[in-house]
């Protein structure tokens, strides 16, 4: 859709023209991987750029599963973009969120009444949650796309061994200690194991009233097998080392309904404290505001060189853009992606700028696929190289250091990972935030009643 430009503000197609001589207005609108690569790569090009997004950092969402089970904290692997750009003089970072694009006037609009002409527009807006037509799962199955999915859900999994412990009812106990994960991609994968990993190791012997180790985590997946991009060989060593962990997994099985108290998989039922949604992303909104063509996820069907049909003033890259690579196969929505878009679109860009000729067709470079299982095991797949088991884990390890921004970032991760795998300690073990959401409340109404003469009755109700 096109938006309603607002009143007062520049934005008629005049005043939204470049004078000759003056830089590129160019607009970026998030600033994940791909948003950062194309800033990066208008460092030194005639460019006045305008990087919106509706958060102050940039995440690394790959390890935000670490954050959920409080093997990390949430600044291991977030940075405030300004200090991203603190040194590139060209760009200008703004805090709000885009609301629509009139594309007549070649402005972006975002909340608090900003408008945002631009000659260039770069979107970079990313994906969320798709859970396939039924919306009202998400407030019992959040899903993990940013810090407050992941902080939510570490919420969601130590309150529980929490409740547990002061339960004295056998079956509402097990219920507690029973976690599901729906979805059994990269994702999901890894958070099962991270969450076995946790119970039988990191908070085992720590409780008195329970076992942590009973917990029981349940991987439920609607294809025939995990992992079902990766090769099918390491599909099965995956299964195989998730099996061997403990995890419970249930291929082949779809989930038809999501409450507080657990999931639905036709006539199974699974009763379970904690539901995380792994199963399936769509794009942002933002291909619905250019009324660009886009694929069943909602991701728009770019150009050979990123830009929008029709619309070549406009570039899509990340998980928002549908792109497929020499071999006619759909790009992956992964961090090298999505790098490798921005990065190329900048450079489209920069070479508009300057009037220099249009860099040749995107071409995707595939670095593999990656996945960890838990400790020590890990499966990737680099072409025809299978790695597994140890080494396996440490290239794992190698290349998500590598992709964190910053030395410090690199150096505080390694560390926390160094120390876990010594001690089988975690430090991020805090329960933060109200007691606002749904499947913490259908929890509490489930507990003991607090007795009148209870000195601390907020503290033994205040869980979610």
């Amino acid at each position: 859709m096109t938006a309603t430009p607002t009143p007062g503000l520049r934005s008629d197609p005049a005043a939204a023209a470049p004078k000759p001589g003056t830089p590129l207005r160019v607009v970026i609108l998030g600033a994940g991987f791909g948003g950062l690569e194309a800033a990066r790569a208008l460092a030194r090009a005639p460019a006045e750029i305008t990087l919106l997004d509706r958060h102050n950092h940039h995440l690394f969402q790959p390890l935000l599963y670490q954050v959920a089970t409080a093997a990390l904290s949430p600044g291991d692997i977030a940075w405030p973009v300004r200090a991203i750009f603190r040194r590139q003089r060209n760009v200008r970072v703004l805090m709000a969120e885009a609301t629509g694009i009139d594309r007549a006037a070649k402005v972006v609009h975002a909340a608090g009444g900003l408008a945002l002409p631009y000659d260039v527009l770069v979107l970079a807006t990313g994906a969320t949650h798709s859970y396939f037509g039924h919306d009202e799962w998400a407030a019992v199955a959040p899903g993990l796309k940013t810090i407050e999915d992941a902080t939510a859900i570490r919420r969601r999994l130590l309150l529980a061994f929490e409740r547990a412990e002061v339960s004295t009812d056998e079956v509402e106990r097990r219920r507690l200690l029973t976690f599901a994960v729906v979805g059994a991609g990269p994702t999901g994968v890894e958070l099962a194991g991270a969450m076995v990993e946790l119970a039988r190791a990191t908070i085992a012997g720590e409780f008195r009233g329970i076992d942590p180790r009973m917990a029981r985590v349940v991987l439920i997946e609607a294809g025939p097998r995990v992992l079902p991009t990766f090769p099918e060989d390491l599909s099965t060593v995956a299964l195989r080392s998730l099996e061997r962990m403990g995890v419970q997994v249930l291929t082949g099985t779809r989930v038809t309904r999501c409450d507080p108290g657990g999931v639905q998989c036709g006539e199974e039922r699974i009763a379970a404290s904690t539901v995380v949604w792994a199963a399936g992303v769509v794009a942002s909104t933002a291909g619905a505001w250019i009324e660009a063509p886009r694929d069943r996820a909602g991701r728009i069907r770019v150009q050979p060189d990123l830009s929008v049909p029709g619309q070549p003033d406009v570039f899509a890259v990340g998980d928002v853009a549908a792109v497929a690579d020499a071999a006619g196969r759909p790009v992956p929505g992964n961090a090298p992606a999505a790098k490798q878009m921005g990065r190329y679109a900048g450079q489209a860009i920069a070479a508009r700028a300057l009037g220099r000729p249009a860099p040749p067709p995107f071409a995707y470079r595939h670095h593999g696929d990656l996945a960890t299982i838990g400790r020590r095991s890990a499966v990737v797949a680099l072409n025809n190289l299978r790695l597994t088991g140890l080494i396996g884990w440490w290239f794992w390890g190698i290349a998500h250091v590598w992709y964190l921004i910053g030395f410090r970032s690199r150096v505080v991760v390694s560390f926390e990972w160094l120390w876990s795998y010594l001690t089988f300690q975690r430090g991020a073990r805090l329960i933060t935030g109200d007691d606002t959401d749904a499947a913490g409340a259908a929890s509490a109404a489930k507990a003991e009643p607090v007795p009148a003469n209870d000195p601390q009755p907020a503290r033994r109700q205040g869980w979610g």
